[in-house]
């Protein structure tokens, strides 16, 4: 297939995990992808081997925190490749403590990531979204619509960007622009094969979260971004696709 010849994409948290996989994915599928993450080394090696395969792929190393940097980014897009059809919002931090355990600072890290960093990307998109009646996906997570526990703040954080993604949708409907989340559930990556629970933690909570088939993996997730992002999907907005292997299904 190739739903997305001639499209323009700014993909975040590219370098590994579900963004990786959707940069592979939308540029496997003729997409132009600036792709970028705040991992250099390592978002440099992911480009340059997807570059060797003939994709399109241009790494733009930059914190999301940062929402000048968010603007310049978009800015990029649209100076390299004339325009912006796609913006991918897939950049995110997780932790697992205790809530009475967490300092400012790490909560304040979860939500500037996961929630300001989206909201800056959107604000700067939007823009030149409407120019080409673009679509946004932004990935939330099964975390941001059942509590999980020891995981404060990135339930938190991921609801807000489900709650962002409908009322961005509602308020660009009219004008062409579409806004969809995916909501994840189990998903083997680089970023969740590192946590683990908190000592002492009440192990018993986490049965009820576990999937009924097996954890998915990035590239099935990426499978839902492509869909959300291409033009089959014109009639779905203010959605939150959840994928999570019957998780949430109990």
């Amino acid at each position: 297939m190739q739903r997305f010849a001639g499209k323009a994409v700014l993909v975040t948290g590219a370098a590994s995990g579900i963004g990786l996989a959707t940069t592979k994915r939308l540029a496997g599928e003729g997409a132009r992808v600036l792709a970028c993450d705040a991992n250099a080394d390592l978002l440099r090696k992911e480009a340059q081997a997807l570059a060797g395969q003939g994709l399109e792929v241009v790494p733009r190393v930059f914190d999301v925190r940062d929402s000048a940097a968010c603007g310049e980014a978009v800015a990029e897009v649209v100076a390299r490749f004339g325009k912006l059809d796609v913006l991918c919002n897939i950049a995110g931090v997780l932790m697992f403590k205790h809530f009475t355990e967490l300092t400012d600072e790490e909560w304040t890290k979860v939500f500037a990531i996961n929630v300001n960093g989206v909201f800056a990307m959107c604000r700067a998109a939007i823009p030149h979204l409407l120019e080409t009646r673009g679509n946004i996906v932004n990935i939330a997570s099964v975390a941001g619509m059942v509590g999980v526990p020891y995981n404060a703040p990135y339930s938190a954080s991921k609801g807000a960007v489900l709650m962002l993604s409908k009322a961005l949708a509602v308020e660009y409907a009219s004008r062409g622009v579409r806004v969809n989340a995916v909501c994840p559930g189990s998903v083997l990556t680089p970023m969740t094969s590192g946590v683990t629970p908190p000592a002492h933690a009440e192990l018993p909570l986490f049965a009820r979260l576990s999937p009924l088939i097996d954890h998915a993996q990035p590239e099935e997730i990426a499978g839902a971004v492509a869909y959300l992002a291409s033009d089959e999907a014109r009639f779905v907005t203010g959605s939150g696709l959840v994928i999570d292997g019957g998780q949430t299904a109990i």
